[in-house]
């Protein structure tokens, strides 16, 4: 009797997970993924030009270095006493800052190779 439930529980689960590989075997062989409705289309939608989005960074960076030597001053002329603050804000900057070298070295790199391409 016990090898009758545990043979039928094994064919009730082998029966179920048959029918589930062939569901996902029709959904491989179907349409695909329909789109999502509701959302904008990409032609829509604006995309920054590569000018304006460096523009935008180098400003940011000069923002976080000018925040950096305010604190800094702050702290030598003894109206704050927020050392800790002073020295995150200048990290940030020096991280922002190598950052965005790295990126001109990369695209000055870039910018090289196609100058140099035969054509």
């Amino acid at each position: 009797m016990i090898d009758k439930i545990a043979t039928g529980a094994f064919s009730a689960g082998h029966t179920q997970m048959i029918a589930q590989m062939e569901q996902m075997r029709a959904q491989a062989t179907g349409s695909g993924i329909a789109p999502a409705s509701g959302l904008p289309s990409t032609a829509s939608l604006s995309t920054p030009s590569f000018g304006s989005v460096l523009d935008r960074t180098i400003r940011h960076v000069d923002n976080l270095q000018h925040l950096a030597a305010d604190k800094q001053q702050a702290v030598d002329m003894g109206l704050s006493d927020d050392l800790t603050g002073a020295m995150l804000e200048s990290q940030k900057a020096s991280v922002a800052f190598s950052a965005m070298m790295q990126v001109r070295n990369k695209l000055t790199t870039a910018f090289d190779e196609i100058m140099n391409i035969s054509l």
